[in-house]
């Protein structure tokens, strides 16, 4: 006579529950994107109910946003220190590239519903998604180039710092590939270089 096995399902608890239900919510957002991302399917996804969801995450944002930062800040990407601007700015194009640019392509087709839902920006949810008042990979490597002496310590606005990212996710998003190391060189020497010692 064999025992009937438990379901594994109704036994999950606190962490291993929020984990499955993350896990089904990312699978649900890849397969149907923002319109298909509801409580209902996500709970039947993760084989639990939409109760369940809720008590964690009240509102469908709150769980897009816990989605999100589980698999964003699950594949970091370094800031490298070679010793000098450019360098380390070529390299941080390049990480983010090998990175995150299926992430970056996926959110900003997958969510576009959500962006205009919302009357957000990716930059925006990019700032949700980061810890508290920790800076962006450009800033800490300005920083160290003033710290250096290669730039002067002077005021520089946030759009002209991060401007290597911004226009590379533009490229991403306009040719849905990852940018050459060639475009690369390109935007840190010819725009982004010139932009930061003239400021």
């Amino acid at each position: 006579m064999s025992l009937k096995q438990p379901d594994l399902k109704q036994r999950r608890r606190g962490a291993d529950l929020e984990d499955a239900i993350l896990d089904a919510a990312w699978e649900i957002l890849l397969e149907h994107g923002y319109p298909g991302f509801t409580f209902e399917a996500i709970a039947a996804r993760a084989g639990t109910s939409r109760p369940v969801l809720y008590r964690r995450w009240p509102q469908r944002n709150d769980l897009l946003l816990a989605t999100l930062r589980k698999f964003w800040t699950a594949q970091p990407v370094v800031v490298p220190d070679t010793g000098n601007l450019r360098d380390d700015a070529i390299a941080m194009m390049q990480n983010t590239v090998a990175g995150r640019s299926h992430m970056i392509t996926l959110v900003s087709v997958q969510l576009a519903d959500y962006f205009r839902d919302t009357g957000t920006s990716f930059s925006e949810l990019r700032d949700l998604l980061r810890k508290p008042y920790r800076t962006t990979a450009f800033e800490q490597i300005v920083a160290r180039a003033v710290g250096r002496g290669e730039l002067p310590d002077v005021p520089r606005i946030s759009r002209v710092v991060n401007l290597p990212f911004d226009l590379l996710r533009h490229d991403m998003l306009m040719t849905m590939r990852p940018m050459s190391r060639e475009s690369i060189v390109e935007i840190i020497d010819q725009v982004w270089l010139p932009l930061l010692r003239a400021s």
